[in-house]
Formats: structure tokens, C-alpha cells, sequence
């Protein structure tokens, strides 16, 4: 038995970009994720940043386009999968990217200066990117009960 299920949060890298893949459309985002390590020749504790490719597939693609932004932070659920190609050179080539199930957003528009259309109030919105059709923006902005 086989686990592909990877939980990571951080900020937005760059602004999402949503682009039609065959019948679909993908929206491809960085996330980067810090981690706090000692460092050995100073003895001073620092942000070592790793850069996540993630991607959310289909309607829910479409509607987090409309919302996220750089420097926002959020939370990502889903699952790896290797992508391999051969370059010009013919060099062989992976890399390894985020399959989203779910992004939650973790700080509100006014922190990170987002554009919305509609007040935050600081909660956490939440979009399933596993369902079978995009939410509404009322669903991605309705309150979460918890």
C-alpha cells in the first residue's frame, strides 16, 4: 500500500497563473515554505525558504485565480507528482509539484493587500479543490463555523 498526501503552508511566491491544459485549465503558484534551523557557524536560529510548485486542476483553479495573490499565505493539501521531460540539451529533467485538494486561505486581504470585492472580517476562507464544480464567490466567502 501506497501514501501520496503532503500538507504544507506558506506565502504565495508570485501571482497565480491560470492556463488551459487540453480540455482543462490548471492554475500553477509557488508557495514558499520556511523552516527554522540553527546555523552552525553563527548560533543564530533563520528562515531557510524551500519553494513549492503547486498546482489546483479544473473549476476550483479558475475561481482561486480570482482571489489569491502574492504574499498571501495559505495552506495546501493534496498530493506530490513527478513531472519528467527531456530538455534541448537532452539532459533528462524532473521536478516534483503539489497536486492541490484544498487551499485554505490563511491571512486576510487587508494583511497582504489583496483586491477583493467583498469584506474579510480576518476569517479564513476555505476552497476544496477536489469537488466537482467551482464554488461561488459567496461559497468562498461565507463565514466557516469554527
Amino acid at each position: 500500500m501506497s501514501i501520496n498526501k503532503v500538507a504544507i503552508s506558506g506565502n504565495l511566491t508570485r501571482d497565480p497563473e491560470l492556463k488551459q491544459a487540453g480540455q482543462s485549465t490548471v492554475l500553477e503558484m509557488g508557495v514558499a515554505v520556511n523552516e527554522r534551523r540553527k546555523n552552525s557557524q553563527t548560533d543564530q536560529w533563520e528562515e531557510v525558504p524551500s519553494f513549492i510548485d503547486v498546482n489546483v486542476w479544473g473549476a476550483r483553479g479558475e475561481a482561486l485565480s480570482r482571489f489569491l495573490r502574492k504574499g498571501m499565505k495559505i495552506a495546501v493539501t493534496g498530493r506530490l507528482r513527478q513531472d519528467r521531460w527531456q530538455a534541448q540539451d537532452g539532459t533528462n529533467r524532473s521536478k516534483i509539484i503539489v497536486i492541490a485538494d484544498e487551499v485554505d486561505f490563511m491571512s486576510s486581504p487587508r494583511e497582504d493587500g489583496g483586491n477583493y470585492s467583498q469584506g474579510d472580517g480576518g476569517q479564513q476562507y476555505s476552497a476544496s479543490a477536489s469537488a466537482p464544480a467551482g464554488p461561488s464567490v459567496e461559497v468562498l466567502t461565507e463565514d466557516i463555523p469554527f
